[in-house]
């Protein structure tokens, strides 16, 4: 069975990313999706368990798509999950210089035993992030397009308990 990684902080997953893990899962016999916390990034949209919930109940169907958190280098988390390669997305070359150097350190620190592999995101979605995402929605601009409809609803609703707390002065 082979088994690969594909981590990510997915503060919101977007159709890029879901079209990523959807590539892999075509390819692979199991993609293990590591949910991630940046912490260049501080605190995030949804909390961690936030987020691997929603990954959980968009992937619900998919018998070998594996929801995890995880932390430390993704080398580690492919080893402890036996995965054989590290999933990455590109989405233009300033992608590609990155995950370039990141490959050559994570084949190196894991003695040669894990290898990246790069799958681009079909056309329409190159250009989404997450942080496009969520500026978008900041605006008060439509997302559909950009997320799963479990996400979109997710986000809504975020926004709508927070508001409800400002309004009621907690």
């Amino acid at each position: 069975m082979t088994k690969v990684l594909y981590t990510g902080s997915f503060d919101p997953i977007t159709k890029g990313h879901m079209n990523i893990i959807e590539q892999a899962s075509s390819l692979f016999d199991e993609v293990i999706v590591a949910v991630l916390q940046n912490s260049k990034k501080g605190a995030g949209f949804f909390t961690l368990e936030e987020r691997v919930a929603l990954l959980e109940k968009i992937y619900q169907t998919c018998e070998n798509i594996k929801v995890i958190t995880g932390s430390g280098a993704a080398v580690d988390i492919a080893t402890l999950y036996e995965c054989k390669a590290i999933i990455r997305g590109l989405r233009g070359l300033t992608d590609f210089d990155y995950e370039i150097g990141m490959a050559g350190i994570n084949k190196d620190i894991s003695n040669g035993q894990i290898n990246t592999v790069c799958l681009f995101a079909d056309n329409n979605y190159q250009n989404i992030s997450s942080s496009m995402v969520k500026e978008v929605f900041s605006l008060d601009k439509p997302i559909a397009k950009y997320v799963d409809p479990i996400v979109e609803e997710a986000m809504y609703q975020k926004k709508l308990t927070f508001e409800r707390k400002i309004n009621d002065g907690s």
